[in-house]
């Protein structure tokens, strides 16, 4: 399959979820996941505003992960994820809206969820 259709098909999927978060007036925490990277992003509940990033491809996660900065596996996607709690919660975020994108609720998508809650964003 080729990949700009793949995307297409991962777009059209996070649509509804979209539409949905909007209507709960709650800010949304975005993953997008790419082969070397996970990033994840706190979006304001009117959409307009990026209160909080955290990502493999920033340079101190990089030194943490050590030097090869293994972005692309599940341990990196955790890191991420308390990560962005702690910076969403810096910026008065306490719940949010998990917004997976339409990638599959697994494997990275899921560390990095389940290590913000663990790191208190509610979702």
């Amino acid at each position: 399959m080729h990949h700009v259709e793949q995307k297409e098909q991962r777009l059209r999927r996070a649509r509804q979820t979209r539409i949905r978060i909007a209507n709960q007036g709650v800010a949304r925490l975005t993953v997008n996941r790419t082969n070397l990277h996970i990033y994840a992003t706190v979006i304001s509940d009117d959409g307009t505003k990026v209160l909080a990033t955290a990502s493999t491809a920033e340079g101190e996660m990089r030194k943490a992960l050590g030097g090869s900065g293994k972005g692309g596996n599940a341990a990196a996607a955790e890191q991420v994820g308390k990560r962005i709690a702690e910076r969403a919660k810096a910026a008065g975020v306490e719940k949010v809206a998990f917004d997976r994108a339409g990638f599959a609720y697994h494997g990275r998508v899921k560390a990095l969820a389940e290590a913000a809650r663990e790191a208190g964003l509610q979702f």
